[in-house]
């Protein structure tokens, strides 16, 4: 879960160059433990690498993974198969008619180390075509054979259900810091990466996905067909393992440059299993830009913060949050504030109302300690409040909603608002010991609290009830994990990086799933930060989880980029993970040769994703069919060098995307001076529109 170095605003990514609520309870162990140098026994196994054995092998010329201290070897080419066209031997020239060009890999981009040297592993246990090499992993066991356990061991038994107690409070002990941030950077210890590709040789799948050799293909063939023969009472019964839970096969059909399946039908109707309409021509073209707002020279302001109504796209301009028209971007309405947004609810009532925090002036010394309730139907702000600790007011870290729940987590304690009044739900108390750091919404509100020395928290993970703040259930993280963010509510999962062993800044080495009624730990998925792609900023902003959705009890994690079959193209899968047993269920969704593809949301049982574009297409928006995984093409972008480069400024990880009814709007999260942009026209944000 690679998290490359920050971006310069509205700037494309480029291609690589060639070469609240009281003391909780201490009487249970924790589940969790942080591994040691030498793994536990009984902590959570480490899964194994995505299981893609169970899905359509795609065409030939995908990477395979090297083996451990060995050259890495051409995958094997099927027999009876043509070569499919390659692309140039060079991309095109650079912008506007070719790739943008990207920085060499950064630090945190995952190398491919040199392992010993080991026998030759039986080519039958090699990963199947479309997954993503791993240099330096170990050996895979031979058919039948019992794997061994991860770092982390087998879990532990979870422990019951914990009683509720009182509201959130300040923290008692000294030490714990009050951001200040200045203008334009409120509250922000981090903000969202450039993504960085690797360029030949480095990272995952380095040396493969090169051409193939016919003697090798025959070589492996004879040998996987022995190997078979041999094993394959055991082979059929191991395989039958965690990966026979589906209706219908995993993985649908992969394609040459990402168009994977059909349109799903014919026009007019919906995906099956969601409401998102499939177009008769998902060919797309742009609906309207917003301009940047012009900013003071050298000066870069936050503009977090975009929704959907019925009728309007919502985003957060400089000192203001405005409404436009949907299909033509006129504005419709704006709300004015004294100072920049900080943070941005994601979520908001069935009725549109949503909330944010914002500082009370433009001065480089203004905090986020103003709170406001926003009418995104109506166009107006309900009210504004804010929070004292002693004689200062708290500036908050983090915003959300649930049911008609506003609420805030900080440094200083959590508080509560009721959406229509105003009227305080609850607030810091100055006698606590442990403190709300900040709230999960949506469904359900999840806090999470922090209890005990600031250089060794305990967090508590509790589902709370929206209006008093009673405790319904909570889960005690083991001592040693700093931070926790929560990627959903209902079902409840939350990530962490354990022990900081993801290495990567991307905040995720692990995902728990837990049972929001009991407060029992259902199972914890181990996710390698060399192999899985997403991105949690926990240390603050409790819920700002990108790359991952959560529906059908199953969590949809991307993987790293690697190669892909074309001579300079990178790709990536989705994978799911059964947040009962812990394990893959054997579904793969292939963002296609030259794509990239991120989770965005869940429309019903389907998932919704966007692909990255190669640098002769354009970007796709897809429903991923939660049963069989069938890829249905919901729009396409032009591949126009002007609307390339323009969709390609706002990828996914450092930009807000959101998706409805044919419609694709990607936004800024910064503003800045336009100092970097060597001319070019910036914009706020871009809705593109697919035909009916």
């Amino acid at each position: 879960m690679t998290q490359p170095p920050p971006p310069p605003p509205n700037q494309p990514p480029q291609q690589p160059q060639q070469g609240g609520f009281g003391p909780p309870p201490q009487d249970t162990p924790p589940q969790d433990a942080v591994p040691e140098a030498a793994a536990p026994q009984d902590a959570a196994p480490r899964p194994p690498a995505p299981d893609l054995a169970k899905a359509p092998e795609p065409g030939y010329g995908y990477p395979q993974a090297p083996q451990p201290g060995r050259p890495p070897q051409a995958p094997a080419q099927p027999p009876q198969q043509s070569q499919p066209p390659q692309p140039p031997q060079t991309p095109p020239p650079p912008a506007p008619s070719g790739p943008p060009q990207q920085p060499q890999p950064g630090y945190g981009y995952p190398q491919a180390p040199a392992g010993p040297a080991v026998s030759p592993q039986p080519p039958a246990a090699a990963p199947g075509y479309g997954y993503p090499a791993q240099p330096g992993a170990p050996a895979p066991a031979a058919y039948g054979q019992p794997q061994q356990p991860g770092p982390y061991g087998q879990p532990t038994p979870p422990y019951g259900q914990q009683p509720g107690y009182g509201y959130p409070g300040q923290p008692g002990q000294p030490g714990y810091p009050v951001a200040q941030p200045g203008y334009g950077y409120p509250g922000q210890p981090t903000m969202p990466m450039h993504p960085q590709a690797g360029g030949p040789g480095q990272g995952p799948g380095a040396g493969v996905g090169k051409k193939f050799n016919a003697q090798v293909a025959i070589i492996v063939g004879a040998v996987v067909a022995i190997a078979l023969i041999v094993g394959g009472g055991v082979w059929y019964a191991k395989s039958g393992d965690g990966g026979k839970k589906e209706e219908a096969g995993p993985a649908g059909p992969t394609g040459g440059g990402g168009d994977t399946g059909g349109t799903g039908g014919t026009g007019g109707g919906t995906s099956s299993g969601g409401k998102e309409k499939v177009p008769a021509d998902p060919a797309s073209d742009v609906l309207f830009k917003i301009p940047m707002p012009v900013i003071k020279k050298d000066d870069s302001v936050g503009v977090k913060g975009s929704w959907l109504t019925d009728k309007a796209y919502v985003k957060t301009g400089v000192n203001e949050i405005a409404g436009y028209d949907l299909a033509k971007g006129t504005k419709l309405w704006s709300v004015a504030l004294p100072g920049p947004v900080c943070e941005a609810s994601r979520f908001a009532t069935d009725d549109y109302r949503t909330a944010v925090t914002f500082q009370a002036s433009t001065a480089d010394t203004a905090s986020c300690d103003q709170v406001a309730a926003i009418d995104l139907a109506a166009g107006k702000q309900l009210w504004k409040k804010t929070v004292n600790s002693g004689d200062y007011p708290i500036s908050f870290n983090n915003v959300t909603v649930s049911a008609n729940t506003v609420a805030l987590g900080s440094t200083n304690g959590g508080a509560a608002f009721d959406i229509d009044s105003g009227k305080v739900l609850w607030s810091p108390k100055p006698a606590d010991t442990c403190y709300d750091a900040g709230y999960g919404g949506g469904p359900k509100l999840v806090a999470v609290r922090k209890c005990g020395a600031y250089d060794n928290p305990e967090l508590h993970i509790q589902t709370i009830d929206p209006v008093s703040g009673k405790v319904i259930s909570e889960y005690k993280l083991a001592t040693g994990i700093d931070y926790a963010s929560v990627v959903s509510t209902e079902p409840l999962v939350v990530a962490a990086d354990v022990g900081d062993s993801a290495g990567d800044g991307s905040g995720i080495s692990d995902f728990f799933s837990i049972d929001n009624k009991t407060g029992k730990l259902r199972t914890r998925i181990s996710v390698p930060g060399d192999q899985y792609a997403a991105d949690c900023e926990g240390i603050t902003r409790i819920e700002a989880c990108t790359g991952l959705a959560v529906g059908n009890d199953r969590i949809y994690v991307p993987t790293e980029e690697h190669d892909g079959t074309g001579q300079y193209s990178r790709t990536n899968e989705v994978i799911a993970f059964d947040l009962a047993t812990g394990k893959q269920t054997g579904q793969r969704a292939d963002a296609g040769d030259g794509y990239t593809i991120y989770p965005l949301r869940m429309d019903g049982s389907n998932l919704i994703a966007y692909k990255r574009p190669p640098y002769d297409k354009g970007g796709q928006v897809v429903s991923i069919a939660g049963g069989s995984f069938k890829e249905t093409k919901l729009l396409e972008n032009p591949a126009t060098d002007a609307v390339h480069d323009l969709e390609t400024s706002m990828s996914p990880e450092y930009s807000e995307v959101l998706f409805s009814q044919g419609r694709l709007f990607m936004s800024e999260v910064y503003a800045d001076d336009g100092s970097l942009s060597s001319g070019d026209p910036q914009y706020l944000a871009v809705a593109y529109g697919a035909g009916s």
